[in-house]
């Protein structure tokens, strides 16, 4: 199981690198019934960090670090995420706490997962 949870981590992170220009320093993820919630540590790039500043930037990010990845899965899950667990991606619910550089992601597939 740990080597799925691991494998699972390296997509989220390959596909915000490849978004962002760099993904999180650190992933947690936990596999329950059908969803699986991941806690991703050290988001933000030093760019986002300094647009954090302002009000109108936090919100620029916040966007971007929410909406952005929710369409994103929606229009297509990331390459293996699905043949990994062994179930359709059906929604994923993502918020980020800018201040903290804190994100979760809550990942829903149509069946139970591994």
């Amino acid at each position: 199981m740990s080597q799925v949870i691991h494998e699972f981590n390296d997509i989220i992170r390959k596909l915000r690198k490849e978004l962002f220009g760099k993904g999180p320093e650190r992933i947690h993820t936990v596999f329950v019934e059908n969803m699986a919630v991941s806690t991703l540590y050290g988001n933000l790039t030093p760019t986002e960090i300094f647009l954090c500043k302002t009000p109108e930037g936090r919100e620029m990010i916040h966007s971007a670090r929410t909406k952005m990845i929710q369409d994103l899965y929606a229009v297509s899950p990331p390459k293996g995420m699905e043949e990994l667990v062994g179930a359709k991606l059906v929604h994923l619910f993502s918020d980020i706490k800018l201040e903290e550089n804190i994100a979760v992601s809550v990942f829903v597939f149509d069946k139970h997962i591994v």
